[in-house]
């Protein structure tokens, strides 16, 4: 029996308790988007105001990113994703008693700073506790569940809205969110070390290093370092953000008002195209390993996924915004979907390609940009809904968005990381230390001349 029991690595264990935590916040995430047309109805809201309570997550889930994830580096993830889930469990639950538009935007905000910062927590876990050769799949299957998590929202809610009504779907939620954190509790340790189930041969098979996470913690952030390295994976970051956040607040909208559907068929192809992201965030960070195991190119493994993803959702969605049929619509939302999900594995993989022991921090830095994203789409989109009576124009802002993430994604480098840029500091000596102090002072958006001179070199 205990030969058995350990069959199961206890990293899979955390990754299932991980996957659980995507699933449920990701539906307490997107309940609003569904419920959306009822609140709506309910309290005569107009869709600009629609998209300000959309937004108003958006706004503090953006500035917990970097501090969210800076708190993980400093004192670990288990304590700060415990307090993380307390705050947004609480928050969807309340949302159930809300009365005005007034307490919705204050309890949307209040979910925004809980699982602002858990991505990024999570993905510092992953630094300790996931070898490299599988942190794509890690960050895939994880996604994936968030994706199913948003593709059985329409349904599970508006089965509860039909039974008791849109407030009830949100106390459920919460008080499921509530339970996932004493699970949380009882399974999670920050490192290997601390976990009592662990063996010495699956140590080994992470690679970590006993104090290698009291080492971190004591070791000061090099803010300009990540943000040199950074910048860009956060501009990609945002590309992609822009359009996720399409589908995860005016999907249903849309397929209502413009494309006709009745709430009957409407949880179904609301669903549709968000269990296509499932498959295709797994795909994404099994082909990424993939090509990783079998080249040893780390950067082609991370920015091909990248660049096919981001240009393959384009190619659907391009055709999507000009076609009359309904149906072909819905298959073409999917299609891109599929592809734009592809990407994301790759681009919560690069912080910890690219930053190592601070990926917490550098995780918050690139997922700034999905929530930079979400303070302005969903509000972009309902103002030019309102401005030009179509859903058109926005669709094709977030094509040409797409469009600039694939030119952007050619420039990323994993091979230029910050622990590299310090080893090279401690090798050269006081000298050097001038040298890249003189080089962090410039300005941190700065292209280097020699990405700018070889962009395509990512495939090499």
């Amino acid at each position: 029996m205990k030969q058995r029991a350990q069959r199961v690595k206890t990293r899979h264990i955390i990754l299932a308790v991980m996957c659980l935590m995507y699933f449920i916040s990701y539906i307490d995430r997107v309940n609003i988007a569904v419920a959306g047309p009822l609140i709506r109805h309910e309290m005569g809201l107009t869709t600009v105001q629609l998209g300000l309570v959309f937004s108003a997550f958006a706004y503090p889930y953006a500035a917990m990113q970097i501090i969210g994830g800076c708190l993980s580096d400093k004192f670990g993830p288990k304590v700060v994703l415990t307090v993380l889930s307390l705050i947004w469990g609480a928050a969807t639950l309340a949302t159930g008693f809300a009365g005005s538009v007034a307490t919705l935007v204050v309890l949307r905000f209040l979910l925004g700073i809980g699982e602002g910062g858990a991505f990024p927590s999570a993905t510092r876990a992953f630094t300790y506790w996931m070898p490299v050769r599988e942190r794509g799949f890690a960050q895939g299957i994880t996604h994936s569940f968030a994706r199913l998590g948003g593709a059985v929202t329409p349904p599970l809610v508006l089965a509860v809205v039909v039974a008791g009504g849109w407030r009830d779907a949100f106390i459920l939620l919460g008080i499921a969110s509530l339970a996932w954190t004493v699970l949380y509790l009882f399974v999670f340790t920050n490192t290997p070390e601390q976990n009592r189930r662990i063996t010495q041969e699956e140590t080994a098979e992470i690679g970590y290093r006993s104090g290698d996470c009291e080492r971190a913690k004591r070791a000061p952030t090099p803010w300009r370092k990540l943000i040199r390295r950074m910048w860009l994976v956060t501009f990609v970051d945002f590309c992609y953000g822009w359009l996720l956040w399409v589908y995860l607040t005016w999907l249903p909208s849309y397929l209502k008002e413009s494309r006709g559907f009745d709430l009957k068929h409407l949880a179904l192809f609301t669903a549709l195209p968000l269990l296509a992201g499932v498959v295709g965030d797994t795909l994404g960070g099994v082909v990424s390993d993939r090509i990783y195991k079998s080249t040893g190119r780390l950067r082609l493994a991370r920015c091909s996924v990248l660049v096919v993803g981001m240009g393959g959702s384009l190619a659907f969605l391009l055709p999507m915004i000009s076609v009359a049929d309904p149906m072909t619509a819905v298959w073409l939302l999917t299609g891109s979907f599929f592809f734009l999900e592809i990407t994301n594995p790759v681009l919560w993989t690069l912080p910890l390609d690219i930053a190592g022991k601070y990926a917490g921090t550098a995780g918050g830095m690139m997922n700034t940009g999905f929530g930079i994203a979400g303070m302005i789409s969903p509000v972009a989109f309902g103002y030019l809904i309102e401005r030009t009576g179509s859903y058109n124009s926005p669709f094709m802002v977030s094509a040409g968005l797409l469009a600039l993430g694939v030119i952007a994604a050619l420039f990323i480098d994993t091979a230029r990381t910050v622990e590299a840029d310090e080893e090279r500091e401690r090798s050269e000596g006081p000298a050097a230390r001038g040298a890249f102090a003189f080089v962090d002072a410039a300005p941190a958006v700065r292209l280097e001349r020699h990405s700018l001179r070889r962009p395509l070199r990512w495939w090499r």
